[in-house]
């Protein structure tokens, strides 16, 4: 089989020639594309006689794939996957693997320092303290007795959980299915409307499903309480990114960090969430560490054996 990385996903050359002499051993070609395009023509080339495509996050629509009439698996670098046309998939009979759970303390670490810096403004400092600001009167907040609801209870979920109850948060959780796990560390389960009308963090660990898209809407926005913070490293389209624009604009949110949009950074020109009041923005980083990579790399090289070897 031929495979193809259409993008590096952090294989360095001597890893390449290594994979390339171990694949060809067994029969099968390994090419490795060092540079990250997201042009539909350019992974088109690169896909288009490949049996097994790995990708990351970039997009992998309908007019790319009815181009790749060989392809059988895509050995997906992400924990998502709803960056790729499931429905073409299903309907030609290609499998596609992801690489659950290889950014779950990435990303829970990531959230946990978000809430943090909202509340004790550490890049607002920052800015301060490189223009020769000072305090200025302004007092921080601790994360220690604040109620934290969590909206999803996966990997991500749980581990954020275990980070808040280490730093004394009470924790509720909203999820359509109970987990015995976060009911044992203390977490209680509450409706989504309830969580977000007491909670003082809401933090967001959902993928993006039919059933998720723009869940945290306007209306639900509208029961926060006024010194709430809401914190995304899910997916961008899970908020109504608009109506949370005008809550922070409008006094109605103390704050917000998010590290998810609805399309991948650059954002564009005028979008909402740049214009709006204490609001933390980061460039989709929470599952980029040297750890995770590591480990994304060997889920990933593990799912391509495992079909290769012809594992269910």
């Amino acid at each position: 089989m031929k495979i193809v990385a259409v993008e590096p996903i952090g294989i360095s050359e001597s890893l390449a020639e290594r994979l390339q002499a171990e694949y060809l051993s067994k029969g099968h070609e390994f090419k490795v594309y060092f540079d990250r395009r997201e042009e539909g023509e350019v992974l088109a080339e690169r896909m288009n006689d490949a049996d097994i495509v790995i990708v990351s996050n970039i997009a992998l629509g309908r007019d790319v794939l009815s181009r790749c009439k060989r392809l059988k698996m895509i050995d997906v670098a992400f924990t998502g996957i709803d960056h790729i046309d499931l429905d073409y998939c299903r309907e030609h009979g290609i499998r596609i693997m992801n690489a659950s759970g290889y950014a779950t303390v990435a990303v829970s670490e990531l959230a946990v320092g978000m809430m943090i810096d909202l509340y004790r403004r550490m890049t607002y400092f920052d800015s301060k303290t490189r223009v020769y600001g000072t305090r200025q009167g302004i007092l921080g907040m601790e994360l220690r007795g604040k109620r934290a609801g969590l909206v999803g209870t996966g990997a991500i979920g749980l581990a954020t959980a275990g980070l808040l109850k280490a730093f004394g948060c009470e924790l509720t959780a909203y999820s359509r299915s109970r987990r015995q796990e976060a009911e044992d560390m203390g977490i209680r389960y509450v409706s989504l409307e309830e969580l977000m009308r007491e909670s003082d963090i809401i933090s967001l660990h959902v993928p993006l499903t039919e059933d998720t898209k723009g869940m945290i809407s306007r209306k639900m926005l509208s029961l926060c309480k006024p010194e709430a913070i809401l914190v995304n490293t899910a997916r961008g389209s899970v908020v109504d990114n608009t109506a949370l624009a005008e809550a922070l604009n409008e006094g109605r949110l103390a704050g917000a960090a998010i590290d998810v949009y609805e399309k991948e950074p650059p954002l564009e020109e005028g979008h909402p969430l740049l214009g709006a009041k204490n609001v933390l923005l980061l460039p989709h980083v929470a599952y980029a560490t040297r750890e995770s990579f590591d480990k994304r790399i060997n889920i990933v090289l593990d799912n391509l054996n495992g079909y290769l070897l012809g594992e269910k």
